[in-house]
């Protein structure tokens, strides 16, 4: 077995590596079941230490993206939220907003890990039971192998860090447009921007895009949206699956898996709407996109229809955060009195430019 085998130290780089991979096509879902058995056969798993690493190591790439591009206001403001979700254990907006995008984070990324997954199995690290990702993950190791895994944190932060950095800086893995195209997330928002010619005090009314009841953000199943690290808005129970357009704008991204869309509003307002908590793992089945990266939408406008029996049977609640993801730019206030019952294109939130 790879783990235990004469060759676990190869079995750890190679899995280090190929774990981000592994989420992009949502393949990563089936570690759980042998994390799972591992816990109950042996009473620890090698591998959640390492999947812990690769979203440390994955983080680490996206921080020094923003860390070479933190002049830019608006490259900054996708990398900084990507590298703090990245660092929670949420890869999702650090590998799609960012180093899939312009590839040389992603490789820097892939090789920290496996270095990482590398001395993991070396050193035997061994969690306890799979737990929080990133480097909240140092709480589910077992306590003779905390200091190790602390010290193989430290590469999996240091390394990608430097590698994306020479990587950028020598040319190495870096696609020509690098220079001139940006995330479509900042395209996007610069179109709209320049468009609207946005003043301080410009006010976004935002429409609910689902008919359900809407809920004050912080009870959020996933951490990450109730403590509002990507951004600010509400949460909605939906008890209609057909997500719409709440803004007249454009649509900056979507995800492969089609659970989540983010829309640049005309009025430079940046609004990501995520379906469900881990829907990723579900690589799109129940989830219908009616639109494409880039498409313009109008208010009510059909964005993503989904099947909330699907959702629900396969483990995973059908709460949708709505949020502001550009939060330094905008003051986002509720509408109305929580929790409440709201239908499709009823105001929900207001976003004034500060």
């Amino acid at each position: 077995m790879g783990l235990t085998g004469s060759f676990k130290w190869l079995f750890g780089a190679i899995f280090g590596a190929l774990y981000a991979p592994f989420v992009i096509t949502g393949l990563h879902h089936m570690t759980t079941a042998i994390d799972t058995q591992l816990v109950s056969d042996t009473g620890g798993t090698a591998l959640w230490p390492m999947i812990a690493l690769s979203n440390i190591a994955q983080g680490s790439a996206v921080l020094a993206y923003y860390w070479m591009n933190r002049h830019d206001e608006r490259e900054a403001q996708i990398a900084l939220p990507a590298t703090i979700s990245a660092y929670l254990g949420v890869t999702e907006p650090a590998l799609f907003g960012v180093n899939v995008k312009y590839v040389y984070p992603f490789v820097a990324g892939m090789i920290g890990a496996g270095i990482s997954g590398l001395l993991s199995t070396t050193f035997n690290i061994t969690a306890n039971a799979i737990g929080i990702g990133g480097i909240p993950g140092i709480l589910s190791i077992k306590a003779q192998y905390m200091l190790p895994f602390a010290g193989v944190m430290v590469v999996a932060i240091v390394v990608p860090f430097a590698l994306t950095v020479f990587f950028r800086k020598a040319g190495y893995f870096t696609k020509v447009e690098d220079e001139t195209v940006k995330a479509p997330q900042v395209e996007a928002l610069e179109e709209a921007e320049s468009k609207a010619g946005i003043d301080k005090g410009t006010l976004e009314i935002i429409k609910s895009p689902l008919t359900g009841e809407v809920k004050p953000l912080s009870e959020a199943v996933d951490p990450v949206f109730a403590q509002g690290v990507m951004g600010q808005g509400v949460l909605i129970q939906p008890s209609e699956g057909e997500l719409v357009s709440p803004v007249d704008g454009v649509v900056s991204v979507l995800f492969p898996s089609k659970h989540a869309v983010g829309i640049v509003s005309d009025k430079g307002v940046e609004l990501l709407m995520h379906i469900g908590m881990d829907t990723v793992n579900l690589d799109g089945k129940g989830f219908e996109a009616h639109v494409q990266q880039g498409d313009k939408v109008k208010v009510g406008d059909a964005l993503i229809s989904f099947d909330m029996a699907v959702i629900t049977e396969a483990g995973y609640v059908t709460e949708t955060p709505v949020i502001v993801t550009n939060q330094n730019d905008y003051q986002v206030d509720t509408l109305g009195e929580l929790p409440a019952a709201i239908v499709r294109a009823e105001d929900v939130l207001s976003a004034s430019r500060i």
